[in-house]
Formats: structure tokens, sequence, C-alpha cells
């Protein structure tokens, strides 16, 4: 089951407040102090990503990383990209998620 806008818009602001929705994506973009916390960043979206049989776009810069999410063979937005976004922010914002992106 794919969500309306306005089920989108009302879950990211209860569950995901730093998340939106544009483009047909749910879309995050995480600041990094460097090169190595970015590609440490990377590796962990990856595998979780992996994990979960659930493949995101990813647009990666020296200092930073957007993550995209939508499920592709639905077209639109499922709960298999909330699930994992919720992963994703819960992993960066564990211990010194901060220190590591610069946030």
């Amino acid at each position: 089951m794919t969500y309306d806008d306005q089920t989108i818009a009302a879950r990211l602001k209860a569950e995901l407040p730093n998340w939106t929705h544009a483009h047909g994506y749910l879309r995050r973009t995480y600041k990094t102090k460097n090169w190595k916390a970015t590609m440490m960043l990377v590796n962990a979206i990856g595998y979780l990503a992996e994990t979960a049989w659930h493949h995101p776009d990813l647009l990666v810069s020296f200092s930073s990383v957007e993550l995209r999410l939508r499920t592709h063979d639905a077209d639109g937005i499922t709960d298999k990209d909330f699930e994992l976004a919720a992963k994703v922010e819960a992993l960066v914002g564990w211990k010194d998620g901060n220190r590591i992106l610069g946030e």
C-alpha cells in the first residue's frame, strides 16, 4: 500500500520531523564533517538498506549525504520507506552521531 501526500506529511511531522517529501521521495540531507565521516555514513546506510532489502538513492559529496527513499516496485511511499528512514535516524543519532556528522 502506498501513502497519499497528506498521510506522508502527517507521518513525517509525527515520526521523522527532519525529513521532507518532494518529487516522490522521502528525503533527508545529512551534513558531515569530512569525507571519512561521509563514507562511514554511506556504509552504515548501505548496511541497513541491504539488511532490509530496500535500496535508496544516495547523493554523496565531500561533506553531505542526501538519502532518498521510495518503494520502486510499489511506485510510491510505503511502510518500508518509513521503517528504513527511522532506522537510519536511530543510527545517526546514536551515541556520538552529532560528533561524527557535525550536526
